[in-house]
C-alpha cells in the first residue's frame, strides 16, 4: 500500500508538470514566434519480487515470468514543436519579418548569440535593428568601396544590423554629363517675329559635381527671312529663381559660331538647318554639341569640369505647334546627374537584403539579415524573450544568408505562435482526469491503511 501511495504521488507530480506546460502553451497562444511544448511520461523504477525462471526438465516444471511492482511514473521529456510553423499575421510594418522555412534569426544579447523565430523588430536610438528586448539582430553590413563609392556587403563576419548609420543616410551627387533637346519648331510661331522676344525657350535642369541644381535657359531664334534656318544658344543660368551672373554658358563643338541676339548680346551658339522636304535636321546640322559652364574667371567651373554632351538630333520643323523639351540625360537615360541623396525609406527584400531609397532616385543595399540552421533544431533550449540558445544536442549554428538555405523572408508579416488550442484543451481534459485518478489512488490507499490500523481496537 505504501508503494501505491508513492506511485500516486509520482502520478500527481508528472500530471502537474504536464498541466504547467499546457498552461504555458495556452498563455503564449498569441506570442510572436512561440513554439509549443509537449510532455511525455516514462515508467519509473520497478521493484522485482521474483525474478523470471526458465523451464526445468529435471523437475518437470515450467518457466515463470518475473514478478515486478512499478513505483510510478516520471517525466521522460518536454519536447518543443520547433518545426511546426505558426500562422502569418500581417502588420504593415516594414521591419516585421517572417522566415518562410525552418531557419532562425540570429540575435546578440549581452554578448551571447541567441536564435529566434520572432521577427517583430524595431530600432534603437542609434538606428540598430533590435528585438523587443533590445537584442541586436545580426547580419552582414555594407561599407563603401573606396574606389567607386558604392556600398558593398561585408560577409567576413556577422555584425549588428545598423539601419540608420550616418554613412547610409546620404549618397553622393553626380554632375550632369548628358542632355537632350527634343521637340518641334514651327516657322510661323509668333515668338520668332515678336520684337520684344524673338526666340522660343526651353529650360534644362543640370547638376554640378557638388549636387547643386541649376537651370540653363536654351534659346532658339529664326534666321532672317528663312523658314528652315535657325540658331540655338544657351543664354542664361539660374540657381533657384535667381540668375547666376558670375557664371556663363556656351556651346563647344565643330559647328559653333558667335550669335548676336536681338538685344545685341553675343552668345556662342550653333546654326540649325532643316531639310525643307522632311522637316528634319540636315546631317551637317545634327552634330553633337557640348555645353560648357564657366565660372567668374571665365574658365571652366570646377564643379562642371566635364562638358555636358547635348543631343538635339531629333528636332523637327513640322507644321504642329512649337514645343521644346530639354532634359538631363541621354536617350538611354545615362548621365542625367543628381543631387545629394537623402534617405527617405527602407525596405527588406525576400532575400533578407535591406534596401535604402534616396531622394535623388538612388537605391542601395546597406545590409542583409543572416539566418541560422541546426542539425537538430529540436535540441535548442528556450532562453526566454522568444529566444533559443544552442546546446550540445542541437549542434552549432550554421549561419548563412537565407538564399543559401533555399528559403525566403516576408516583410510586414510576423510568425505567430504554433499553439493548437483544440489540442491543448483536449490534453488539458486528459491531464485533469489523470491527476484526478492518481489522487484517488492516494485516498484509496489511505483508506486501506486506515482499515489496517483499525484491526486492533
Amino acid at each position: 500500500m505504501m508503494r501505491s501511495l508513492y506511485s500516486g504521488v509520482a502520478g500527481l507530480k508528472v500530471h502537474q508538470t504536464k498541466m504547467d506546460v499546457i498552461g504555458n502553451n495556452i498563455a503564449n497562444v498569441n506570442t510572436v514566434g512561440f513554439k509549443s511544448q509537449r510532455v511525455s511520461f516514462s515508467e519509473l523504477f520497478y521493484q522485482t519480487t521474483q525474478s523470471a525462471s526458465g523451464p526445468n526438465a529435471a523437475t518437470s516444471t515450467g518457466g515463470q515470468n518475473a514478478k515486478q511492482i512499478g513505483l510510478g511514473t516520471s517525466v521522460a521529456q518536454i519536447s518543443t514543436n520547433i518545426t511546426g510553423e505558426g500562422g502569418s499575421q500581417s502588420t504593415g510594418n516594414a521591419l516585421d519579418l517572417k522566415i518562410n522555412g525552418d531557419s532562425f534569426f540570429v540575435v546578440q544579447s549581452g554578448g551571447a548569440k541567441y536564435y529566434t523565430k520572432a521577427g517583430n523588430f524595431t530600432t534603437d536610438a542609434f538606428g540598430n535593428l533590435v528585438t523587443g528586448s533590445g537584442g541586436y539582430v545580426m547580419g552582414y553590413t555594407a561599407a563603401r568601396d573606396p574606389e567607386t563609392g558604392d556600398f558593398v556587403l561585408q560577409k567576413d563576419e556577422l555584425r549588428p544590423i545598423a539601419l540608420y548609420n550616418t554613412e547610409y543616410m546620404t549618397t553622393a551627387p553626380a554632375q550632369t554629363t548628358e542632355a537632350t533637346l527634343t521637340g518641334n519648331i514651327n516657322s510661323e510661331d509668333s515668338r520668332f517675329t515678336a520684337n520684344d522676344v524673338g526666340f522660343a525657350t526651353s529650360d534644362l535642369t543640370v547638376y554640378d559635381s557638388l549636387g547643386n541644381k541649376y537651370t540653363v535657359q536654351m534659346r532658339v531664334a529664326q534666321d532672317s527671312d528663312s523658314t528652315t534656318g535657325y540658331k540655338m544658344y544657351p543664354a542664361k543660368i539660374f540657381k533657384g529663381n535667381e540668375e547666376v551672373t558670375d557664371m556663363s554658358v556656351q556651346f563647344t563643338g565643330g559647328s559653333t559660331e558667335t550669335i548676336t541676339a536681338a538685344d545685341g548680346t553675343e552668345y556662342t551658339g550653333i546654326a540649325l538647318e532643316f531639310d525643307p522636304g522632311t522637316g528634319k535636321l540636315t546631317d551637317a546640322s545634327a552634330k553633337n554639341i557640348s555645353i560648357v559652364i564657366n565660372g567668374a574667371d571665365g574658365n571652366v567651373s570646377p564643379a562642371f569640369s566635364n562638358p555636358i554632351n547635348l543631343d538635339f538630333s531629333s528636332l523637327t520643323t513640322y507644321g504642329s505647334d512649337t514645343k521644346l523639351g530639354a532634359n538631363a540625360g541621354s536617350s538611354a537615360n545615362m548621365g542625367a546627374g543628381k543631387g545629394v541623396g537623402n534617405m527617405i525609406s527602407i525596405g527588406i527584400q525576400t532575400d533578407g537584403k535591406i534596401t535604402a531609397s534616396y531622394s535623388n532616385g538612388d537605391t542601395a543595399v546597406i545590409g542583409q539579415i543572416a539566418v541560422a540552421q541546426f542539425a537538430n533544431a529540436a535540441g535548442l533550449e528556450k532562453a526566454g524573450d522568444n529566444l533559443f540558445a544552442s546546446t550540445l544536442n542541437s549542434g552549432e549554428a550554421d549561419v548563412m544568408d537565407i538564399t543559401a538555405a533555399g528559403q525566403t523572408m516576408s516583410s510586414g508579416v510576423v510568425e505567430m505562435s504554433n499553439v493548437d488550442l483544440a489540442t491543448e484543451f483536449t490534453d488539458m481534459i486528459v491531464t485533469q482526469r489523470g491527476y484526478q485518478a492518481n489522487s484517488r489512488v492516494i485516498t484509496t490507499s489511505d483508506t486501506m491503511i486506515e482499515e489496517l490500523l483499525s484491526l486492533k481496537r
